[in-house]
């Protein structure tokens, strides 16, 4: 059985890669640096596996939920970067649908050490922590 991102004839098509959030929900993935800048100056919350930083976009600007991932190379080499990537996504996929909120941009930012060798469920429970804290006084 092949996994539902891979092709059926076993013949990919070039750039096409799986998607990053789940594509049943209005989340799109933020790729602009100016997003990640606007991101980095709103709110921000950190917990031991990750910073999470959150802003409500503007009227006029794009619609939905999107979200972003960053590690630095604090993390480590590009394979330490690109798994904590990978599990900062697998927990945007199963957290922000649930609690994300439409008209809101969030970055996810990979700590040092933590993100990787944190348990699945820390990091699920983090994640859940800081987008109440962070709507906490949004109503």
């Amino acid at each position: 059985m092949t996994p539902p991102e891979a092709p059926a004839q076993g013949n990919s098509l070039p750039g096409k890669q799986p998607p990053a959030v789940s594509s049943c929900s209005p989340v799109s993935v933020l790729q602009k640096r100016a997003d990640f800048l606007l991101a980095a100056r709103a709110r921000r919350y950190g917990t031991s596996s990750m910073l999470v930083q959150a802003r409500r976009r503007g009227s006029g600007e794009a619609e939905g939920i999107r979200v972003g991932f960053t590690c630095s190379k604090k993390i480590g080499n590009a394979v330490t970067r690109n798994r904590a990537k990978r599990r900062l996504r697998s927990v945007a996929r199963d957290v922000i649908p649930e609690l994300g909120r439409s008209g809101w941009d969030y970055v996810l930012v990979g700590k040092p050490g933590d993100t990787v060798a944190k348990p699945y469920t820390v990091l699920v429970d983090d994640f859940r922590r800081a987008l109440n804290k962070l709507h906490g006084s949004d109503g």
